[in-house]
């Protein structure tokens, strides 16, 4: 998320159009990007693809620290991307990366310069949150005819496994199962034996073992497999004459056999298959074999959309409104029995004040009204929990959640927000805050520091129509005649602020 100007987020290059929307994916084994339009009935037209197999995740050690060779593969490629979306505004264009940079070592140095190789943010969803966007992708104009459907997107790193019908996804999972790090556990050595596939093929349906029960006793109508590795395997499946439109159990275990008696990775040369996805090959089809076993599947569609789709019409969503992460919030306020009407009278209070200070303070994108909003409607999340120290329950809580349509870097502010929302402005808590988003958290926290202190009475309405002016490290308070005075208990509070303020290095005058 970055704070770049109005002007840049708003307006496109001449001859840009304004229905054009860009994703791209960053994952663990290709870089993919997708330019679509959008027309108004919702239909998606292809404008360009792209894809580059990175194999990211091959290029992490042990010790999940990024190798020269990967850094470089990545950066040229993003450098790619970004000049065929460089005409494009921010507000049109999401990147997110998956499974390899929410396990690389030090991801966030990474991220920085990868995004100015590409030239816009880079978002690092979670599981469940790459899960729900495959299954948007995937299902998106099936509605008419939509069966309650099981979506299968084996990855890279990952593999993403979704029960939902017209009404969304109802049970989401990720798992650590991809076919990089399949492959390079298992056949590393470029050598495929029965021994190994089976251990391989076991070891697929260890991961899933956690949810194979659940799952099962959910049920599906239809099975769909989405991306590189179920498309490759069932091009395969086609060109042999072992399938037709689907992957069969019985198709699937004769490429298991063929497998087998080839050998070496490096004697894969199956009509059908890309030369870039031999190397992850065995391991791929090991993953799905493992699925197949694990959730008893025997037919399984193919979907040529996946996570890049889902990504578009999630921004489409978000130029529209952006319901999807609003709906999330609110649900997350209400799981966690928040008291609403309190809730959204903080909200109103803090908006009012941002109003009146975006300008000098340099809070005038639609992110910044957007983080303080949802902060406030969830700063008394924690009490949940207890009311000693709620604050830090807040965070926590708001932090290890999958809360849909949020990236973990908007978590992240989300949960601090609420953490400063009272006691202490520490510097600490911005620990791993993106740098360029430091003051601009800063700043909104004592936005909602305020907001929270007006309406501590928790009486509605009792918050007047207050004036703020503010300077660089000065915020000036104005209260309409004798409030304050008819106001002692929060006057004291607001005394009480200023002192807190001043640690930081801020000073709140008041009248």
């Amino acid at each position: 998320m970055r704070t770049s100007s109005a002007a840049d987020s708003a307006a496109a290059a001449p001859g840009a159009s304004t229905r054009d929307f860009a994703a791209v994916d960053l994952g663990s084994n290709s870089f993919h990007l997708l330019v679509a339009r959008v027309g108004e009935d919702g239909l998606m037209q292809v404008m360009d693809r792209l894809r580059e197999p990175v194999r990211l995740a091959a290029g992490l050690d042990a010790d999940q620290r990024l190798s020269a060779d990967a850094r470089s593969r990545a950066l040229a490629c993003l450098g790619r991307f970004g000049e065929r979306i460089q005409h494009l505004p921010e507000n049109r264009v999401r990147v997110v990366g998956t499974n390899t940079l929410r396990e690389m070592y030090q991801g966030a140095a990474f991220i920085e310069t990868a995004e100015a190789a590409l030239g816009h943010d880079i978002e690092v969803i979670s599981g469940a949150e790459e899960a729900r966007l495959v299954y948007e992708g995937v299902t998106r104009g099936l509605e008419a005819d939509m069966q309650r459907s099981l979506v299968v997107d084996i990855g890279g790193g990952s593999t993403e496994l979704v029960i939902g019908d017209q009404r969304g996804p109802q049970l989401l999972e990720s798992v650590a199962l991809g076919c990089v790090v399949h492959t390079q556990r298992f056949f590393d050595d470029g050598q495929i034996t029965r021994k190994r596939f089976n251990a391989a093929r076991l070891a697929a349906r260890v991961e899933l073992e956690y949810l194979e029960r659940p799952y099962r006793e959910a049920g599906w109508d239809m099975v769909i497999g989405s991306s590189g590795t179920v498309r490759g395997i069932w091009r395969v499946l086609m060109a042999r004459g072992w399938s037709d439109d689907a992957i069969t159990r019985d198709g699937l275990d004769k490429l298991v056999e063929l497998l087998i008696d080839t050998g070496r990775i490096s004697a894969i040369r199956f009509d059908g298959l890309r030369d870039d996805r031999r190397p992850v090959f065995a391991g791929g089809v090991a993953a799905l074999a493992g699925i197949f076993d694990s959730l008893g599947i025997e037919r399984m569609r193919t979907s040529e959309r996946a996570l890049r789709e889902g990504l578009i019409y999630d921004l489409c969503e978000r130029n529209g409104g952006d319901a999807i992460r609003s709906e999330s919030v609110l649900a997350t306020a209400r799981r966690y029995a928040v008291d609403e009407a309190h809730a959204r009278d903080v909200v109103e209070t803090a908006r009012h004040a941002l109003d009146q200070v975006a300008e000098s303070w340099e809070l005038t994108q639609p992110q910044h009204a957007r983080l303080l909003e949802w902060a406030a409607l969830l700063h008394e999340v924690g009490l949940s929990i207890s009311h000693a120290s709620y604050h830090k329950h807040g965070e926590y809580i708001l932090r290890n959640s999958d809360i849909q349509g949020f990236s973990q870097t908007e978590q992240k502010l989300v949960s601090v927000l609420v953490r400063l929302h009272r006691g202490k402005l520490s510097s600490n808590v911005l620990d791993g805050v993106p740098t360029v988003w430091a003051q601009p958290v800063k700043r909104l926290a004592i936005l909602l520091r305020m907001a929270y202190l007006l309406n501590r009475s928790r009486k509605p309405g009792v918050v007047p129509d207050f004036r703020l002016r503010a300077s660089r490290n000065t915020l000036d308070l104005e209260l309409p005649g004798l409030w304050l005075e008819n106001n002692p208990l929060t006057r004291a509070d607001l005394e009480r602020e200023a002192g807190q303020l001043k640690a930081a290095g801020y000073r709140l005058g008041m009248a």
